[in-house]
């Protein structure tokens, strides 16, 4: 019998750079800063001193960069801080947890609005699009990961769709581009650097996992007993599957769609990873209500998954494409050896 449940310890175990707190360069060789983001170009004159962060992610960025001191607010949280990050953090006003409004954010006079999400600051932007700011002088910029290969709209959800896989090239261009702008290239690298070794790692502790190894993600769902939210292929739950050598029951673009359990039954995944927040608009969003539905459900009871409770609970930030995918990547692949999945010769009870 495989483990019952296996809650990682590297959920902490981000290894950023927050003592970095001192003032930007204010080099006089540096600027102008101009940069094309998301099909907009943005000019910086000198580095950004009231800077306004919406989105988790992109607040995470900007401290892992040491740059507390150079942000008025943050908003859109889904879970807490890593706790490296935390004190640093906790000198950042939070504006909302939640989606803040338009008037909040000018109320802090930024000199620049950085989000995470299209739908927060985009063509019909929950908090004003990017023209809205532009006409009162305010530059934006969005994350490469939510416009390169991801479109709204059309068939796809409210969550959207990519036309190409994620990779952790376009977080390491989102590190390399807001240091640029704040002029800390040398901590942007460092940061780079940091993840890209972890990663390295964390495909070593996969070693020996099964060529045909299946799985599911499950991040939350609209009702408990309803269609499931699961990862597509092509987010960052497929880049960290596809890296590991794992792959996906679901066969679809859409970044997050709604997926009957009876589907995902009659696929019958291996492992089943479960998305953890902090976040509760939803019964799915806490994570004991999850695995209770899933030991409970005549349907779901059934799976293999379940049956051998073969679960990787995961922050559900890890889940985006964003700093924690690295974490994600280690999370699962550590999870996967807990449930003697990364060595085939060492358990007779593989999928």
């Amino acid at each position: 019998m495989l483990s019952a449940l296996f809650r990682p310890a590297l959920l902490v175990l981000l290894l950023m750079t927050p003592t970095l707190q001192a003032h930007a360069s204010d080099s006089d060789d540096h600027y102008p800063v101009t940069l094309d983001n998301c099909g907009r170009q943005i000019t910086f004159e000198a580095p950004p001193q009231r800077a306004v962060s919406i989105g988790q992610n992109t607040t995470e960025i900007l401290l892992s960069l040491g740059l507390a001191d150079h942000m008025a607010a943050s908003a859109v949280w889904i879970g807490e801080v890593p706790d490296t990050l935390r004190a640093a953090n906790d000198r950042v006003p939070r504006l909302s947890s939640t989606v803040p409004g338009f008037e909040s954010v000018l109320g802090q006079d930024p000199d620049l609005v950085a989000a995470q999400f299209e739908t927060d600051v985009g063509p019909r932007g929950r908090v004003a699009s990017r023209e809205q700011f532009a006409s009162l002088g305010v530059p934006t910029y969005l994350s490469p990961t939510d416009c390169v290969g991801r479109v709204y709209g059309g068939d796809a959800n409210s969550d959207g769709a990519r036309t190409k896989a994620f990779d952790m090239a376009l977080v390491y261009r989102e590190i390399e581009e807001l240091a640029d702008i704040f002029d800390v290239s040398n901590r942007g690298n460092e940061l780079i650097n940091t993840l890209q070794a972890r990663e390295t790692r964390a495909v070593s502790e996969a070693a020996g996992m099964p060529q045909d190894l299946s799985m599911v993600w499950w991040f939350s769902s609209a009702e408990l007993t309803g269609d499931a939210w699961v990862a597509g292929t092509l987010g960052a739950p497929g880049y960290i599957m596809k890296t590991l050598g794992a792959h996906n029951v679901i066969d679809s673009h859409e970044e997050w769609p709604a997926v009957s359990w009876e589907r995902i039954a009659s696929m019958d995944p291996d492992v089943i990873v479960l998305g953890e927040m902090n976040r509760r608009n939803f019964p799915a969003d806490d994570i004991s209500q999850k695995i209770d539905f899933l030991e409970h459900d005549p349907v779901t009871r059934e799976m293999s998954a379940v049956r051998h409770h073969r679960f990787i609970v995961l922050d559900a930030q890890a889940m985006n494409p964003t700093l924690r995918t690295v974490e994600g990547l280690e999370t699962v692949a550590e999870g996967l050896k807990g449930l003697g999945l990364t060595d085939t010769d060492a358990s007779n009870e593989t999928p």
